[in-house]
């Protein structure tokens, strides 16, 4: 059956843009020029132009369960590139999200199915900080994965090729990391924010630490010869 108040709920929106803003619709067919990159979770909850206030057009955005960033992910990977070689955008944001179902997943070891091998990768960040995310309560376990896993997905993003290439050519694109809460609608920034390697060396460990986690040094990203920039 179709969808008929969906479809009327688009009619009613489109009329409403136009009447409030002439000519957006054919101003915004005629380019893409985004200045930000979302890279967010899939939950329906969570919609990157809502909570940010931006209009269509002024964010690009991929989603997945749980905002992860694989590097065998030949599908956020393209749409990481096209947002930085070709669109220019200036920042990319990975934004989760308290209460998230598929961090919720990885604490508990729930069986869902196939997820489950994409949920490992989650895990792989609540095993690294098992040793404080264990002497935590319920409820604050749950947020600080949260935090963590955004963390831990700035760091894939910032080693990804994508983003070395780009920095070794002097584009200057910033990484971000953040979590919303659904139960405010309120934005938190992580700290970690950075626009290269050196500065993410230092932006890491003191983001880490502000959630609480002292890591040892064996587990603190280095920046090897491979990722440093080329000498003059």
């Amino acid at each position: 059956m179709p969808l008929r108040h969906l479809l009327q709920h688009n009619r009613d929106w489109a009329s409403q843009v136009e009447r409030e803003r002439p000519g957006f619709f054919t101003r915004l067919s005629h380019q893409q020029a985004p200045r930000y990159m979302w890279i967010g979770c899939s939950d329906s909850r969570v919609p990157a132009n809502q909570i940010t206030g931006l209009d269509p057009g002024e964010v690009f955005v991929h989603r997945n369960v749980a905002n992860v960033v694989v590097h065998s992910d030949l599908n956020a990977l393209s749409t990481l590139q096209y947002a930085v070689d070709m669109l220019r955008v200036q920042h990319v944001i990975v934004c989760g999200h308290y209460g998230c179902g598929g961090v919720q997943a990885a604490l508990d070891n729930a069986r869902i199915g196939l997820a489950d091998n994409w949920i490992r990768h989650i895990q792989d960040v609540r095993d690294k900080h098992w040793p404080h995310l264990s002497k935590l309560g319920t409820d604050a376990r749950l947020d600080r994965l949260c935090e963590l896993n955004v963390i831990e997905q700035v760091l894939h993003v910032a080693h990804s090729t994508v983003m070395q290439d780009a920095w070794r050519r002097g584009q200057a694109v910033m990484l971000h990391g953040w979590v919303y809460g659904v139960h405010d609608g309120l934005i938190k920034d992580l700290g970690v924010s950075c626009q290269s390697l050196a500065e993410l060396m230092q932006a890491y460990p003191a983001a880490i630490a502000a959630c609480g986690v002292a890591l040892p040094a064996s587990q603190l990203p280095v920046l090897s010869s491979n990722l440093a920039p080329p000498a003059p």
